[in-house]
């Protein structure tokens, strides 16, 4: 949606992108923002130029921009144009999708909250049954990897309200886990239903989870990378793999459960496992997004 009086300038701006392709104007046809409705095609390559080219001209502010990805094409035209480019320009990010993918994880509404809760109660009862399958399942439902991704795009882009904004999600998310499996380790004890191995003291999952050591910094920068790498690139399959390798809500769960049972050593190794992990993972994100976009543009830079 292009207000009237930019319009003209906007199709000039477009026509010197030599990957958009198809423009189709319709002039007044948009009432809600009032103006011209523009519509084109444009090949991966082109895309983050086109987008900005739109930005230049405000259409995020005072139009509309709306993207959708064309999977299937029958265009000898763009073809030929796609057949130009550096073969990794066509299959680069696109910026503003790859961050609208991140943003769309820095919402915190009460339902966030509740999942890291159960995410961590899950763990919770792994911790006490020596359950390694009922650890990963508390990973896989933990969303606190979208609040992390969030505050390192804050710090990427220099904006304080979303960094604010995720690193309050994380305090208070996992400080409801950690109650929650208090309250849930208090209760266990009381009515003596502790497993007698855990209570003996075999405890080899609370262990790996309370002792951070170089593996933990080594596992927690790759899932970091592995994390940046899926939400620009949209590897859903593999975000998940970053869920189950990294010991963020099962260290919650476990400051919770030997807090419950008086192992105050444990408790303390499991906050700074908790700590260890979120801040390298914040870290490696930030550091990760900016260097995604330098590797991208090396990569799709036309060879000389």
């Amino acid at each position: 949606m292009s207000p009237s009086d930019v319009t003209d300038n906007v199709l000039a701006a477009l026509a010197g992108n030599q990957g958009v392709v198809n423009v189709v104007v319709l002039r007044t046809a948009s009432r809600n923002p009032a103006g011209d409705v523009l519509e084109f095609d444009v090949i991966t390559a082109e895309a983050n130029a086109a987008l900005a080219t739109l930005r230049s001209f405000q259409l995020d502010q005072r139009g509309s921009v709306a993207m959708q990805p064309g999977d299937i094409y029958l265009s000898a035209k763009a073809a030929a144009l796609e057949g130009r480019e550096p073969p990794a320009a066509n299959v680069a990010p696109i910026w503003e999708e790859a961050e609208a993918r991140i943003r769309s994880l820095g919402a915190y509404p009460p339902s966030w909250h509740v999942l890291l809760v159960i995410a961590g109660l899950i763990a919770a009862v792994g911790i006490l049954t020596n359950s390694q399958i009922l650890i990963v399942a508390a990973m896989v439902v933990g969303p606190e990897y979208g609040a992390i991704i969030n505050v390192s795009l804050g710090w990427n882009e220099h904006d304080p309200s979303r960094r604010r904004a995720g690193t309050r999600a994380l305090v208070i998310g996992f400080a409801l886990a950690i109650a929650a499996s208090v309250v849930f380790g208090l209760v266990i004890r009381a009515l003596d239903l502790q497993p007698r191995a855990f209570e003996a003291g075999v405890r080899p999952v609370s262990s790996l989870i309370n002792t951070p050591n170089v593996y933990s910094v080594v596992v927690a920068c790759l899932a970091g990378v592995v994390g940046v790498v899926s939400l620009t690139e949209a590897r859903a399959n593999t975000l998940i793999g970053v869920f189950v390798s990294v010991t963020t809500i099962p260290a919650a769960a476990d400051i919770g459960v030997s807090a419950a049972f008086g192992s105050w050593s444990e408790a303390r190794g499991s906050l700074i496992q908790l700590l260890l992990n979120v801040s390298i993972l914040v870290v490696i994100g930030a550091i990760g997004l900016t260097a995604q976009r330098r590797i991208w543009r090396r990569l799709s830079r036309p060879a000389t």
